[in-house]
């Protein structure tokens, strides 16, 4: 059974761990520390007492944006992201946000197929958004949910 919680400071060693192993080009951990406080609703999803996957989200008045989310390699698969993006829009609703903004990479059709089940909008193309780690660049679609 998955477990979702909010993020621990003693948790960002995992967390770490999961960025680089799930992310073509990951956050370090600076910018992963960086993007902590009372602004954020950033949780973590466990299995057994061992953490499987994040989100980070930046609340602002009624809107919020999911900054990152992502799932150890070895976990994905076995519904743990769609688990905790669904707990990551209750809690949003309970606040009364009301548009959950995201970019996805244009490449990761896994990503986005979560995100269009979950009731997503395509709203916009961001150009050559993302860096790829040949040095080039990858567009972002922008999605909203409308809470």
């Amino acid at each position: 059974m998955t477990e979702i919680s909010p993020i621990q400071a003693e948790d960002f060693d995992r967390l770490f761990e999961i960025e680089q192993a799930a992310h073509l080009v990951p956050w370090s951990m600076g910018t992963l520390q960086n993007n902590q406080g009372e602004r954020y609703l950033n949780l973590k999803s466990s299995v057994q007492n061992h953490i499987a996957g994040f989100a980070i989200c930046q609340t602002v008045l009624d809107e919020a944006t999911l900054f990152n989310i992502a799932i150890d390699p070895v976990c994905q698969g076995q519904g743990i992201g769609k688990a905790l993006l669904s707990e990551l829009i209750k809690r949003l609703r309970e606040k009364n946000v009301a548009t959950l903004w995201l970019e996805v990479r244009e490449s990761n059709q896994t990503a986005k197929r979560l995100y269009d089940r979950l009731g997503f909008n395509e709203v916009d193309i961001r150009k050559n958004y993302y860096p790829t780690p040949d040095g080039g660049r990858e567009n972002a679609i922008v999605m909203a949910l409308y809470l």
